[in-house]
């Protein structure tokens, strides 16, 4: 018999849950100040901004940069990030992990920080179009942890917030859940550290994709 469902929606974070891309955009972040002449971010400050949309991202980044120069900082991380993206892949074990959820049926979404643009290249990049019912960007929609673009996803496919887990890899993510009101699961291998969750009561933090893989098979 088969085991009824608890979440009709499952909405994913992308950079740090499913793309191994943390290390990458931190080393951007980096970069695109040093391009403009701002102090170069810690790695953990850079780190911390990842899943913000881009403009709250780089105000965090680089907080002595004056307003107006933000755009020359937003595209120098945009130069640096498209030229290397192709070096990031999905992290071991992810593509089944999805496949699983696909074949129970589950709704699967994805609501991010990237720009529409760099999205929609990772999903052509690693073959995902197919995997993913609904995706919301910051750039379409309001910035995490504000829970917009989370709350379009559940009117999308019409599925209460207790029946939508959000997974994530930073606070964001966590508390773009918790303002949502849905559940929420941690990953503790990508941007933030594990410990950071706790405030916002996630059902689990997983500590690989295989431990994400296994709790969802049994909780999901």
């Amino acid at each position: 018999m088969t085991r009824p469902r608890r979440f009709d929606l499952i909405v994913f974070d992308w950079d740090g849950t499913l793309f191994d891309s943390t290390a990458l955009i931190t080393r951007c972040i980096q970069a695109a100040c040093a391009d403009v002449g701002a102090a170069v971010p810690s790695e953990r400050d850079a780190s911390y901004v990842i899943g913000m949309g881009l403009v709250e991202a780089l105000q965090h980044a680089a907080p002595g940069l004056p307003r107006e120069r933000y755009g020359e900082l937003g595209n120098r991380y945009r130069h640096h990030y498209f030229a290397q993206q192709h070096e990031i892949v999905l992290f071991d074990g992810t593509l089944a992990m999805l496949q699983a959820l696909k074949a129970r049926h589950h709704w699967l979404g994805v609501a991010t920080g990237k720009s529409r643009r760099g999205l929609d290249e990772a999903l052509k990049s690693v073959q995902l179009k197919g995997l993913f019912d609904g995706t919301r960007t910051a750039d379409e929609t309001a910035s995490k942890p504000d829970p917009q673009m989370l709350l379009e996803l559940m009117r999308e496919f019409g599925v209460e917030p207790e029946r939508t887990l959000m997974i994530g890899d930073t606070t964001h993510d966590l508390q773009l859940a918790l303002n949502a009101g849905t559940p929420r699961v941690g990953v503790g291998y990508g941007a933030h550290e594990s410990d950071a969750f706790e405030p916002f009561a996630p059902l689990h933090v997983a500590q690989s994709v295989s431990d994400l893989h296994d709790w969802l098979a049994r909780h999901a």
